[in-house]
């Protein structure tokens, strides 16, 4: 028995459970972990409000990212054994594979043994923003040397990953932000500038930044409005990669601005590295050389403990941290 979080219903976070669970043993291709620290993703807070691409089976685990130290391997596994410690990158289902508790089973492929210079909750804080943004910059914007990307949800993990990989490979990172708050954490956090959207021209700022050329790529979760100020923001033949829909809003295209400029929209999908085992491997590498050098180096915004998960869910949902929120077993 264990004690797992689990949700029997969907609603805000008050139906987050902490419950006794009879963890099965992993399956052939599994390894089992005594979970150490978890690391809070959006997708779970809407996961629990039936507002994710996953349908709950009630009662169910959920959870996307942890690290701890192995209990068990399944029959086919050989690359880990009892007693080491691992972190997890995010698996496909959300809840099959539920981090959030003392004990998780996760695919063997998606187990990583990280530097030794990475603490449980560092480990644990990792995965899921490097992947995200190391598969949209680098993979498939093929950033480079003296590239410029423009950021949208800049406080968010992806989003100061995304300025550290922009800067591990010689790129600019215009961060954006809606206020001043977060704009000292930002510069602090890896951004090279940032702009700060309730009070300044979003295009008249990126085109002095960078001399009227324009930025050449584009990472926004946000979608909206504010797409279309995006784009025209962007350098000819630039490429932007659209990887959530926070906002409620409707997203207008804006086809004579694409068409102008000859620019590239991309949906992008975190799946899309971690189902193609070539791209997953180039990802491992460059991150866990980044994380072993320093040049990559999560930022956490706050702790908590695995019974105060319903005041860690809150305290994503309001939106004030610059980091990653983990919780710690």
């Amino acid at each position: 028995m264990a004690r797992i979080v689990r949700i029997h219903a969907y609603g805000d976070a008050s139906v987050l459970q902490l419950e006794d669970v009879d963890v099965p043993a992993p399956l052939a291709d599994e390894v089992q972990i005594q979970v150490k620290a978890i690391g809070l993703n959006r997708a779970e807070v809407m996961f629990r409000n039936h507002a994710y691409l996953q349908e709950a089976e009630f009662p169910s685990r959920l959870g996307y990212e942890a690290a701890g130290v192995v209990m068990a391997v399944g029959s086919a596994v050989s690359e880990f054994k009892v007693g080491d410690a691992v972190s997890v990158i995010p698996p496909l289902d959300i809840a099959r594979w539920g981090t959030y508790g003392e004990v998780a089973n996760v695919p063997a492929y998606l187990a990583v043994k990280h530097p030794s210079n990475l603490s449980f909750e560092q480990a644990a804080a990792s995965w899921m923003q490097y992947v995200t943004a190391w598969g949209a910059l680098v993979e498939q914007a093929k950033l480079s040397q003296g590239d410029v990307v423009l950021v949208t949800a800049a406080s968010s993990s992806v989003g100061l990953a995304a300025f550290q990989i922009a800067r591990s490979v010689g790129a600019t990172a215009i961060a954006v932000t809606r206020t001043r708050a977060k704009q000292q954490a930002l510069l602090d956090a890896g951004a090279t500038h940032v702009i700060i959207s309730d009070e300044e021209d979003l295009v008249e700022r990126v085109m002095a930044l960078t001399n009227g050329q324009g930025a050449r790529v584009v990472f926004d979760p946000i979608g909206g409005p504010s797409f279309e100020a995006l784009t025209q923001s962007m350098a000819r033949g630039g490429i932007l990669l659209e990887y959530g829909a926070l906002s409620p809003e409707p997203t207008p295209f804006p086809l004579f601005t694409v068409l102008g400029k000859s620019l590239t929209l991309k949906g992008y999908l975190y799946a899309e590295i971690v189902s193609d085992p070539a791209a997953l491997a180039r990802a491992k590498a460059f991150i866990l050389e980044g994380l072993t050098s320093g040049a990559l180096a999560p930022i956490i915004a706050k702790t908590f403990a695995l019974d105060e998960i319903q005041a860690a869910h809150g305290f994503l949902e309001a939106n004030q941290q610059v980091g990653k929120i983990v919780v710690t077993v």
